[in-house]
């Protein structure tokens, strides 16, 4: 059902009186920490005084929330700040599946047939394969992945840098996106200076080994710098955007920059 006019403009009052309260009541590094954390509706019904209990207000409300979450946490981000590594002794074994499916629901990907498509804002459109990808630089890094679920699991992952990649494609590295298509059916974005980040990888090998499909064969994305689920797997297509693209579960509530 869609919302009225009202209650769009209600739910933007409800975002904007939580800014100007925090502006003015929080000290700078407060207001930095709070705002990572994110802004919940409850937090926001003590601030405000808006009318946010009907359903399509406070759903018009946490989309704002959410798009201003996404924001801050897109200022606070900072292409030099490394997630931590760990030594390979630390490693979660066996690293735990997830998916919004079963183990047995599994893709099986051919590597020999495989190819990635590449579309959107780059001047090399051509189709890559698995041995093209890992005839770039290739690097390693032990990081923790950590699930909005609450887990977390420690482990190793290969492959080229996907800003690498980016400038093997000509992608114009000023545009604002970067969207993932995989074989799973499974769909995110991510912003480009994660893109570009030197820990953000397109992960071919686990543990040392070409990645096993319930990992997401043949080829994930790895940033220690977000939560799991925007860590795609299986991924077949990568295009370069400035058009905004969520994901399969930011399209059901789940916040799109989802920083760790």
């Amino acid at each position: 059902m869609s919302t009225s006019i009202w209650q769009r403009e209600n739910a933007e009052a409800v975002v904007a009186e939580a800014r100007s309260l925090l502006a003015k009541q929080l000290p700078l590094t407060s207001r930095r920490r709070f705002l990572a954390r994110g802004l919940t509706l409850g937090g926001l019904g003590l601030l405000s005084g808006c009318r946010i209990d009907d359903s399509a207000t406070a759903e018009a409300a946490l989309m704002r929330i959410s798009r201003f979450n996404d924001q801050v946490q897109g200022w606070l981000f900072s292409s030099s700040r490394l997630a931590p590594t760990y030594p390979d002794t630390m490693i979660t074994r066996p690293f735990p599946f997830n998916a919004f499916y079963g183990e047995d629901k599994v893709p099986h990907v051919d590597a020999t047939s495989f190819l990635l498509e590449v579309t959107g804002l780059v001047s090399d459109k051509r189709r890559w394969r698995l041995q093209e990808l890992r005839a770039l630089p290739q690097y390693t890094q032990v990081t923790r992945h950590i699930c909005v679920e609450g887990w977390s699991a420690i482990g190793k992952w290969g492959g080229p840098r996907l800003g690498d990649f980016l400038r093997a494609v000509g992608a114009d590295l000023s545009a604002r996106y970067v969207g993932f298509q995989c074989a799973d059916d499974y769909y995110t974005s991510i912003d480009m200076a994660t893109a570009l980040h030197s820990q953000t990888l397109l992960a071919l090998d686990w543990d040392g080994r070409p990645l096993p499909p319930k990992y997401g064969f043949p080829m994930k994305l790895r940033m220690p710098t977000k939560l799991g689920y925007k860590n795609p797997k299986h991924i077949h297509a990568v295009f370069v955007s400035n058009t905004f693209n969520r994901g399969y579960w930011e399209d059901q509530g789940y916040n799109w920059f989802g920083g760790s």
